[in-house]
């Protein structure tokens, strides 16, 4: 219910398709990408290469001829279009005028059979969708057939040609042939250094280790698995080889495990993803508390300490410290960026490896997970020491906890019967003695 509104059923679209598709781009969606996405996904997608032989210039169509093409409400039709875009099978640009928005849908090639296969987030996920027997059938069918050619003397453009000498500083480096096609621009900008900085720690050439394939690798799996920095880094060790560089294979054989291990054997598979309601309504936090639990949540310890030191580095020795300690509770960044900003605050701005470890250990079993969780924590734990250090304290000596003998608690309890008999012997000795004093004076 949640995605109704999300588009108009008088709104327009119009599909656009830049690239030409592959000759078994329909063998791939179907085997291959209808697995992961649904039919309806694939379904929509087919339909809007349709579509491109009938649309107009001039005029858009809107989404409620979709809705009759597909014979769907239009709530459905929006998810099965968010799925394709995740996919990378879809593009949207959205046109906003006075009246109604009108949408661009680019297609997006499907990958090859043999590209899909190389593709190691893609491959993955279909293995876990579809199983080994099935994967591997489809491997096989799918696989390149390579002959022996014999060797490769193709002349190249420099051979035959020559127009200028290029300046060696703008020919970007590429490591092998291999891995030609996978540059920076291949995936998303991500943050290596602290992954850097663990390998140089080690003595790890990084350069060597962090290449532009590796790099897309190390992403597509902590995505694909929801690993966090630490645990890739556990799996980078393991995975190095004795050159120092990155078996790809046991890396992502790596990856499975910890999260097989963290998951308790969680089947892999692609699921829509839930967005939390305050995103979904464009609710932004509004006191100071909720601004910063929305800061401590988003950004990194590295930053964290960087935004302390008013935009300076953070110091290795510091960082180094926050790693062992995330590493070793197993924190989320979410909640280790809380535990700094406690530290700090009460250490007078100086982080005590000690300190951090004591209260990490508490956190760690108390099983926090975000920084709403972790701040609240932090509030109840600081309120009930205040409570006990200002309670009134008591100082009435405790009850003896000695054991006593039987024959002395039956000796207690004869006590009083006691006294009570001798008490009553003197009272009547009294009244004798007053008897005979006045029997005395009357004799006289």
């Amino acid at each position: 219910m949640s995605d109704i509104g999300k588009i108009l059923p008088i709104e327009g679209y119009r599909v656009l398709l830049k690239r030409s598709l592959p000759v078994e781009y329909t063998k791939s969606l179907t085997h291959l990408y209808q697995p992961l996405v649904g039919v309806t996904a694939v379904s929509l997608y087919q339909t809007l290469i349709n579509e491109l032989d009938f649309q107009e210039e001039s005029a858009a169509q809107t989404h409620h001829t979709l809705m009759n093409y597909m014979n769907l409400p239009l709530d459905k039709i929006y998810r099965s279009r968010i799925k394709l875009e995740g996919l990378g099978l879809l593009k949207t640009y959205q046109h906003k005028s006075s009246e109604h928005s009108v949408y661009t849908y680019e297609l997006l090639p499907p990958f090859a059979p043999a590209e899909f296969f190389g593709d190691d987030m893609l491959a993955q996920l279909l293995y876990h969708h579809i199983g080994e027997s099935k994967f591997t059938l489809l491997q096989e069918h799918f696989r390149v057939q390579h002959s022996d050619k014999g060797t490769n003397i193709t002349a190249a453009f420099n051979d035959v040609f020559q127009t200028f000498q290029p300046d060696a500083a703008t020919i970007p480096y590429m490591e092998t042939q291999e891995n030609s096609q996978v540059t920076e621009e291949t995936f998303p900008s991500i943050d290596f250094s602290w992954m850097e900085q663990m390998l140089q720690s080690r003595m790890i050439p990084a350069k060597k280790v962090l290449t532009a394939a590796n790099k897309r690798l190390i992403h597509q799996m902590m995505t694909l698995y929801g690993l966090a920095e630490f645990e890739v880094e556990k799996a980078v060790l393991w995975a190095l080889t004795e050159e120092n560089t990155l078996s790809a294979g046991e890396f992502k054989e790596a990856c499975h495990d910890l999260f097989q291990s963290k998951n308790q054997s969680s089947s892999i598979r692609l699921a829509e993803k839930t967005t939390n309601k305050a995103v979904e309504t464009d609710v932004k936090p509004t006191t100071k508390e909720e601004q910063l639990i929305s800061k401590l949540e988003n950004i990194s310890p590295k930053e964290l300490l960087e935004d302390f030191s008013n935009g300076e580095h953070a110091s290795g020795q510091d960082l180094k410290m926050i790693r062992e300690v995330m590493t070793t509770q197993g924190l989320p960044s979410p909640v280790m960026n809380v535990l700094i900003h406690y530290v700090l605050l009460q250490s007078d701005m100086k982080l005590s490896k000690a300190y951090m470890e004591t209260i990490a250990s508490h956190w760690s079993r108390a099983n926090l997970k975000t920084a709403s969780e972790a701040m609240a924590f932090a509030k109840n734990q600081k309120a009930q020491y205040q409570e006990r250090k200002n309670k009134p304290k008591n100082y009435r000596k405790p009850a003896s906890k000695e054991v006593v003998p039987e024959w002395f608690k039956e000796r207690k309890k004869k006590k009083p019967q006691a006294e009570q008999t001798s008490t009553n012997t003197a009272q009547n000795n009294e009244e004798f003695a007053a008897l005979l004093r006045e029997f005395s004076n009357g004799k006289q």
